[in-house]
């Protein structure tokens, strides 16, 4: 295997990376085998120059610590450069169209990242940049944390048959992005939410027709203890996401049935494994226990957001 080159069956090269339904399930599976060549490398400490030469623009209406770090080492790994674009750094903060802002950056830089809260912003933005456009967040969808997931599951649970992953909590954009997953790796996906919290289910919809293709059972329920029933994986996020934060004391009432503790998780598999996205407050959607505890793997989930991310670039643009 060459320093400058990735073993790869599939060319997905100057495609946008919106979310995962966009992708074939061999798609999905090629940039979890890339991740892990990468990772391998990684070891090494040395720079692996694909992207030499290569500039990201990374665009931030939104505070983030995962993403942009995992993001700009990614770049510097891979010998590209990546730039941090505030809305104040932009004039699209300042009420410039998207398609000019698009248009503009696209003869800058060889690809756009973009975290923020409309999807429909991220869909426009892709609509009319010249190279590939990578949503690393918005209100419906985060693919990047799903790869990383399904990276994190791949690692710990390789020989493992058929995997249940059981999600506790509100179904936002990380749920959306999970049941993409499940959907293209042939994985049971069981959403539990609170009434009234359930996922879109225009997405949900979507998930499950892709889902025929590799057998995967999705499913929602309002009932946390069935859906955790047998389950290998075990994912919950923070009852308020971003821009939900003016709801979190009605939020706190309703949720607490669904948050992650030992009794919860007993009706899991003993090896289950427990999955957060991060940033995490203990003592609300998840114990201290748990998260802390023998089953948890969230550092190596998070880490492994470099390694995803690492891959997408490097599919994208080499």
């Amino acid at each position: 295997m060459s320093n400058q080159t990735i073993e790869s069956k599939t060319s997905i090269k100057g495609r946008d990376f919106l979310t995962l339904l966009d992708y074939t399930p061999e798609e999905v599976n090629q940039l979890l085998e890339t991740a892990m060549q990468l990772k391998a490398r990684a070891k090494e400490k040395s720079i692996q120059p694909l992207l030499s030469g290569k500039s990201l623009g990374m665009i931030f209406e939104n505070s983030s610590t995962r993403t942009r770090v995992s993001f700009e080492v990614g770049m510097t790994q891979l010998g590209g450069h990546a730039l941090f674009l505030s809305p104040k750094d932009l004039q699209i903060g300042r009420g410039e169209p998207i398609m000019d802002t698009a248009k503009v950056l696209s003869r800058y830089v060889d690809a756009i990242m973009i975290r923020t809260n409309s999807h429909e912003m991220v869909e426009e933005l892709a609509a009319h940049a010249d190279v590939p456009v990578i949503n690393a967040l918005t209100d419906a969808f985060h693919p990047c944390q799903a790869l990383a997931d399904l990276l994190t599951i791949k690692e710990h649970k390789p020989n493992q048959g058929k995997i249940k992953m059981a999600y506790v909590g509100d179904g936002n954009n990380v749920a959306h992005s999970l049941l993409a997953a499940g959907a293209k790796a042939g994985m049971d996906v069981a959403i539990a939410t609170p009434e009234g919290y359930e996922v879109n289910q225009d997405i949900f919809n979507q998930a499950v027709e892709a889902a025929k293709e590799t057998g995967a059972i999705l499913s929602q329920t309002n009932d946390p203890a069935y859906a955790v029933n047998d389950a290998d994986v075990i994912y919950t996020d923070v009852w308020a996401s971003m821009g939900y934060e003016a709801e979190q004391a009605a939020r706190m009432e309703v949720f607490t049935p669904f948050q992650v503790n030992e009794a919860l998780a007993a009706y899991a598999k003993p090896d289950y494994l427990f999955l957060h996205c991060l940033p995490a407050h203990r003592g609300e959607e998840v114990t201290s226990e748990v998260i802390d505890g023998g089953n948890s793997v969230i550092y190596d989930q998070a880490e492994n957001r470099l390694h995803a991310q690492k891959a997408i670039l490097a599919s994208l643009l080499s």
